[in-house]
């Protein structure tokens, strides 16, 4: 994920989960990437704190874990999934565009869709195998996700084109 935003020519500072949204703030980012990483999401209260005080304030991205925590900032919920989605072969089609990627995943939760009604996110990408939630945008916020990994490179770089947008969130804000 570093090395994407690099390409891009993206300063970027690495923080702490622990992190509160005044310290994350004191940096005068021009956007928070919420990242992946293991573990239950519901057991992330202060990180979904976190970012429900973020939100509205700069851009904000999501990846994998970084997706669920930020549907759970909007009142969304999430679940375990009975097998998990592992490995590189994963088709997501963006609602947006119409396009289907081939995605490289590794989660064991999943975003439950119904809880996201009334949230003011909308769900962008899909998982064509399950149907599970792969990406939202929340667009009075500023903020998308998505749950699998673009920086990853078994394959096509399909995905990468999300890292450019939000890096051209970041620069509109700042503009």
């Amino acid at each position: 994920i570093l090395r994407r935003f690099a390409a891009l020519e993206v300063r970027t500072v690495v923080l702490p989960s622990s992190a509160t949204a005044d310290e994350i703030l004191g940096w005068e980012p021009d956007g928070v990437l919420f990242s992946p990483g293991p573990g239950d999401p519901a057991r992330l209260s202060g990180v979904v704190q976190t970012a429900r005080d973020l939100l509205g304030r700069l851009p904000v991205f999501g990846i994998c874990l970084g997706n669920q925590v930020l549907c759970q900032a909007v009142g969304g919920t999430t679940y375990k999934l009975k097998f998990g989605h592992r490995g590189s072969n994963h088709p997501v089609k963006d609602l947006e565009d119409g396009t289907v990627t081939i995605t490289s995943q590794n989660h064991g939760y999943a975003v439950e869709p119904g809880s996201l009604a009334g949230t003011g996110a909308v769900v962008t990408q899909v998982n064509l195998n399950d149907g599970t939630v792969e990406g939202i945008r929340i667009p009075a916020a500023d903020a998308l996700s998505i749950q699998y990994h673009p920086e990853a490179a078994p394959g096509p770089w399909d995905s990468r084109k999300y890292f450019q947008q939000f890096v051209s969130q970041m620069e509109r804000r700042r503009a």
